[in-house]
């Protein structure tokens, strides 16, 4: 399918075929008929993308202090290659759009195929996976060109009602762009007095023409009409849906408004404000999200969990909604806006006339996506022709670009890669172009159904892993993913069936236990005897609320990322620990814990403490480990620095494993000899994370009996050691 592009790093703008995307279990597949650009939106993506790195600095120094405190943690190297990755990605365009639903999800409510919806926050392409919520049935007498409108008309509609004025009050609309002009008709039509200011006379006149007070800013003149037409109260309220850096519209906003009354933020504008123009009038400043009640919460958008009406009246979609009934009623008309409209194969020519022309207001594009999707294979490049195994990618994501890809070709598997697939198919495509892969795949199956692919590597979400580890096996591929393995035990146990009753190798991605500096303090341990005391402290800092992370799904960061220190302590101590015990903060859900101690105990005496929080100083190094026993102290500062008796130890390549974990990977797969061991240890890892999380929901944890088992069984009969 096409989709719209723009790279991060230089704002070019592309036209691209990638796969069709999968819709989830609460999501729509739409093929799109007419899709919006938002003028002022998207053209400020256009010039920050297109503005050198100094520019882009400037324009967003919270980044700029991200990237600070992470090179700090991690780092320069590690974070120059992080944000490389992510200048060299390429952006999805557009969020309003309408199009026809194709297949509906099987959580999905009230949708089905060939019904006319609105969309939002779905893009310009012909194909959309749209969250549930944010798919609204379009009536009948609704257009598509109308019905494109939808989510930013949502936007309009949601400044409106942070405002709260009832019929027959008056508002001022601060900016006559597209959300201006939208604004002005919405309030129009919900009874209000409208006057519409902004610094061109031609918006002006249109909002006129709608049937609002259009005026051109003039400063104290303007403020002297409006103070007429109120009877020399002031607005009620201010919407300000202008864009620019300048604080000047919420400031002159507050010379127009009524005593007490609300000043809306609607638009992007600069607020470096003065206190005494909103003291003196006591004034209420607000700021209107997105689409309204919804936007952004991963509950709703994500997971299809809709907001009661008796307490949520007005939500994202019930906005869309009414918007789209004000317009079947014919109380709002927005064709009139339409200035522009472009064939997909076009989009670039309608970005020109968007930075070109200053009378482009709403600019659409159309299309002719077939009624079913065509799921077809993208040929990037030629493939090359070789004996040694083939190999395909399951997820594209930021570790996958910034780190295993890297790590995979220095590992010698480059000429190897032969496909990739992502669930949304643009990730796909951007890892290929720049990794030099053959094919992008529509879906994991078309991966798995090729007979000339013979190894998979999985780092698509963690609730995927166990299932698409199951099916690699069974499809008779070697597999490697990455951690964590499974979410619960049942998913543990089906992936060791799996592995039993086929003939692939797997592999899980604990790539610490293959680090050089790791390696050095084996050695320096294999000459002693007695139990181990290990210390391994975290400083694993916070996630943004947003992040996949908090999804239950998804499993948390005890089964995603504690796992990883479980399973270098037990490789280090070289058994499965016997007792597992864990304290948490107690904030929030077990599951989701992440303020952990989680204190492992060995049938051999070691014992290992692990401590994983979230709130130390961002300036301290992420990891810190400590091994003493066997007559020997070593620690381990962050991968980084190697100290083994108190001297420091010179000439250890630092790293956390990825690229020598891979290299042995590859040697056990080109020799048909399986690392036993290593699985054992991944499984044993595994198993005791799992057992953190019943430790933290009051369940004291230890390791299934039966797994250890077979974990110390399988181990004793290895022939490839790790």
């Amino acid at each position: 399918m096409k989709q719209i592009v723009q790279s991060v790093s230089d704002g070019e703008l592309r036209v691209v075929e990638v796969p069709q995307p999968e819709p989830g279990a609460t999501e729509a597949l739409v093929a799109t008929r007419r899709s919006l650009l938002s003028a002022g939106t998207e053209r400020a993506v256009r010039e920050l993308a297109s503005a050198s790195l100094l520019a882009k600095a400037r324009a967003r120094p919270d980044l700029v202090r991200q990237v600070v405190s992470r090179a700090r943690t991690a780092g320069v190297r590690s974070t120059l290659a992080a944000v490389r990755s992510r200048l060299d990605e390429d952006m999805p365009l557009g969020y309003s759009a309408a199009g026809v639903v194709v297949a509906a999800g099987a959580a999905t409510d009230g949708l089905r195929p060939g019904m006319r919806v609105a969309t939002a926050s779905a893009g310009h392409a012909e194909y959309q996976a749209v969250p549930a919520l944010l798919a609204v049935p379009v009536p009948e007498a609704v257009s598509d060109q109308a019905a494109a409108f939808g989510a930013v008309a949502a936007i309009a509609l949601q400044g409106l009602r942070q405002a709260e004025v009832g019929v027959g009050g008056s508002v001022a609309v601060v900016g006559l762009g597209l959300v201006g002009q939208l604004t002005v008709r919405l309030g129009l039509a919900a009874g209000l007095n409208v006057i519409g200011v902004d610094l061109r006379d031609w918006t002006a006149e249109l909002a006129t023409t709608a049937g609002a007070t259009g005026l051109v800013e003039a400063g104290a003149a303007t403020t002297d009409q409006i103070l007429e037409l109120t009877r020399g109260r002031g607005v009620d309220a201010v919407l300000i849906t202008a864009a620019t850096r300048s604080s000047e519209p919420v400031a002159r906003s507050t010379e127009i408004a009524r005593d007490r009354a609300r000043l809306v933020v609607v638009g992007d504008v600069g607020l470096e404000l003065d206190r005494r123009g909103f003291y003196e009038r006591e004034l209420d400043l607000r700021f209107a999200r997105s689409y309204g009640p919804g936007r952004y919460d991963r509950a709703y958008e994500d997971w299809g969990v809709d907001y009661p009406v008796g307490h949520v009246r007005w939500t994202a979609r019930r906005n869309i909604e009414a918007y789209l009934d004000l317009v079947a009623s014919g109380r709002v008309t927005v064709d009139d806006l339409v200035t522009h409209v472009f064939d997909v194969e076009r989009a670039t020519a309608a970005y020109e006339v968007l930075a070109a022309d200053p009378r482009s207001l709403a600019v659409q594009l159309s299309y002719a996506a077939p009624a079913q999707p065509n799921r077809t294979s993208i040929t990037i490049r030629p493939r090359r022709v070789t004996s040694s195994p083939r190999a395909g990618l399951i997820g594209a994501g930021t570790y996958a670009k910034a780190t295993f890809l890297p790590a995979l070709k220095a590992a010698g598997w480059a000429d190897d890669l032969a496909a990739v697939t992502s669930a949304k198919g643009l990730t796909a495509r951007h890892a290929a172009e720049r990794h030099g892969i053959p094919l992008v795949l529509p879906t994991a199956d078309d991966l798995l159904a090729r007979d000339d692919i013979d190894t998979v590597f999985i780092l698509s979400r963690h609730d995927s892993h166990a299932e698409l580890v199951v099916r690699a096996l069974d499809a008779g591929k070697h597999v490697f993913v990455e951690k964590p393995l499974a979410l619960t035990q049942d998913e543990l146990d089906e992936v060791r069936a799996a592995y039993d009753r086929n003939s692939g190798h797997l592999f899980v991605g604990f790539n610490r236990r293959h680090a050089p500096m790791v390696v050095q303090a084996e050695k320096a341990l294999t000459g002693g005897t007695g139990p181990l005391s290990i210390t391994y402290r975290v400083n694993a800092g916070t996630l943004p609320d947003t992040h996949w992370y908090h999804d239950r799904r998804q499993g948390g960061r005890v089964r995603g990322e504690v796992c990883h220190f479980i399973d270098l302590a037990s490789w280090l101590v070289g058994e499965q620990p016997g007792a597992v015990h864990a304290y948490g903060s107690g904030r929030g859900e077990p599951g989701l814990e992440e303020d952990v101690s989680v204190l492992l105990g060995y049938p051999d005496g070691s014992t290992a403490t692990i401590t994983y929080c979230t709130r130390g100083h961002r300036g301290t190094a992420k990891e810190r480990l400590e091994i003493l026993g066997r007559g020997h102290t070593v620690l381990i500062d962050d991968f980084r620095r190697l100290e083994i008796d108190g001297r420091e130890v010179k000439r250890v390549p630092a790293g956390k494993g990825h690229r020598e974990m891979l290299v042995r990977m590859r040697a056990a797969v080109s020799r048909g000899r399986p690392d036993e061991r290593g699985l054992g240890a991944s499984f044993g890892a595994t198993s005791a994370a799992l057992s953190v999380v019943a430790a933290l929901a009051g369940v004291e944890g230890l390791p299934s009996r039966r797994l250890t088992q077979v974990v110390a069984a399988k181990a004793a009969e290895s022939t490839f050691s790790a």
